[in-house]
């Protein structure tokens, strides 16, 4: 439990510096770029996500390997071949993937992208670019997916706080000291994407370093782990095209200009994965290895614990986001034309995003079960219904319409895949999930934050805007941790032992 905490830090805290080196540095790529250029770099975080397509789920493979042969004897040498096995195929992937983005960025340039101010040979060689860096960053994924599985996260979470203070920092300064132009950018994040894949590397193999023979390509490692990793990859490329089909529909139809208004809100409503992107990466690890000792009590009790705190993290900051889009954005950027055009947006996204979290630990027991065909085929039903209703909502409603696609999406994963799968897994267990774990933090969430919203209507000041958002949210987390079981437990021991100390002196 104490390593399960001590990642857990760790992960909150390189996922929260990675989101606060977002922020505060993007009202700088706004002043030095603008929002057409902001646009091309939404583009690129879309490439990256569809990179993801070709993963082929051997990033969670080797996240869940390394958690269960970690937890047997005498299989260190297994793990270094395997992680050789899937990396060679992994990088010539990565580098297929790199050549496809260079060679079409012509094409998309001059036929794909509606840019009104940089011209096409600006956007060509910034998506020549995007490929370069997309190709680079995509093996961060498979070393960190190695180092969660060995619980390697304190680890980890250093080499992404120093490589991600470098790669804002650094591209400010470049920006500002030598040339404000969207290429710059990009030869940046290449130069910071060497250096990332680079670390990771080697800290992993560090880490299975041991005396005996080298690491070798075992083609028959791949006979016991293709069926979860053909799971997993099919869950991911389904998964992908659910996330980022809006972005491609909405790239073709709008304004290079509003799109970057999109990808601001994405961005924005995305942040709050730092919220609960540590907790399973923490937790999952040790659910597979409950799994695998067939603990099924420890395997229960964690389950629900992770429920709550999930909720009790997300549901808060997503409806006081919602509720105050508007005014947070306002105080952000300091543009109120940004903020127009932005707030609706972030709001709709926002909550579908806390309904994706939510979902989170309960397909971590799928996964660590090996179980992955509910969430395969859950996501193929998803993609039949969902992606003509986006083109459809994109073209007739907008970028709002095109949002509530994601909200509708995330709520039918709640309301339909969560119970089918407590048909199988933790038969008995289903009500409290909905009852206790997401409903009751939910309800005070939206209680507490909607009276904050009641009673703020008129005209004040940012710094009043800023004092009271601060006291909404902190009331909101805090009635809601109190509510919530297994935080209001947490508070009162800590309670507890503060008094213990003051008794003691």
């Amino acid at each position: 439990m104490k390593l399960i905490k001590k990642n857990m830090v760790a992960n909150f805290a390189g996922n929260m510096w990675q989101n606060l080196i977002g922020l505060i540095f993007f009202p700088f790529y706004m002043k030095f770029l603008g929002m057409e250029a902001w646009g091309l770099i939404g583009i690129f975080f879309t490439l990256q996500a569809m990179s993801g397509i070709l993963d082929l789920g051997m990033s969670n493979t080797l996240n869940r390997e390394m958690a269960r042969l970690s937890a047997l004897e005498g299989r260190e040498h297994e793990m270094r071949n395997l992680v050789r096995t899937l990396e060679i195929i992994y990088w010539s992937v990565a580098v297929f993937a790199g050549i496809i983005v260079v060679l079409l960025s012509p094409v998309i340039a001059h036929h794909w992208v509606k840019a009104e101010q940089l011209s096409g040979t600006t956007v060509a060689q910034a998506l020549l670019m995007m490929g370069l860096a997309t190709a680079l960053q995509m093996p961060i994924g498979f070393y960190s997916g190695g180092l969660m599985g060995l619980q390697r996260q304190v680890l980890l979470n250093a080499i992404i706080i120093g490589t991600s203070t470098l790669r804002g920092v650094g591209a400010v300064l470049i920006l500002w000291l030598v040339s404000p132009t969207i290429q710059a950018f990009f030869i940046w994040q290449i130069v910071i994407s060497i250096l990332n894949t680079f670390l990771l590397a080697m800290f992993l193999k560090r880490r299975l370093s041991f005396r005996g023979n080298k690491a070798i390509f075992q083609k028959q490692l791949l006979e016991g782990i293709w069926k979860f990793s053909a799971g997993m990859g099919g869950i991911t490329i389904l998964a992908l095209i659910l996330t980022q089909s809006d972005k491609i529909i909405l790239s073709t139809i709008l304004p290079l200009k509003m799109f970057g208004y999109y990808a601001l809100a994405s961005t924005v409503a995305a942040s709050i994965a730092g919220l609960f992107t540590p907790v399973f990466s923490s937790i999952y690890p040790r659910l597979t290895q409950l799994v695998s000792i067939n603990d099924q009590d420890e395997l229960k009790r964690l389950y629900h614990e992770s429920c709550q705190f999930m909720s009790v993290l997300i549901l808060p900051a997503a409806i006081v986001i919602a509720l105050f889009s508007n005014d947070i954005l306002l105080l952000w950027t300091q543009n109120p034309t940004t903020a127009e055009n932005t707030h609706l947006i972030v709001s709709v996204l926002i909550c579908g995003t806390a309904l994706n979290g939510l979902t989170y630990f309960p397909c971590a027991l799928q996964f660590a079960f090996g179980w992955t065909s509910l969430s395969f085929f859950a996501n193929v039903i998803a993609v039949i219904l969902v992606v003509p209703l986006m083109i459809y909502m994109a073209t007739h409603y907008g970028v709002v319409g095109a949002a509530s696609v994601w909200f509708i999406l995330n709520l039918g994963y709640v309301l339909f895949e969560i119970p089918v799968m407590h048909l199988r897994l933790l038969r008995k267990e289903k009500w409290r999930w909905y009852l206790q774990d997401v409903c009751l933090p939910l309800i005070v969430c939206i209680v507490v934050a909607g009276l904050g919203r009641m009673l703020i209507n008129g005209p004040m000041s940012q710094f009043m805007m800023l004092l009271n958002l601060i006291v909404i949210s902190a009331l909101t987390l805090g009635i809601t941790a109190i509510i919530t079981p297994v935080t209001r437990t947490w508070l009162f021991m800590q309670l507890s032992k503060i008094k213990l100390v003051y008794s003691a002196k």
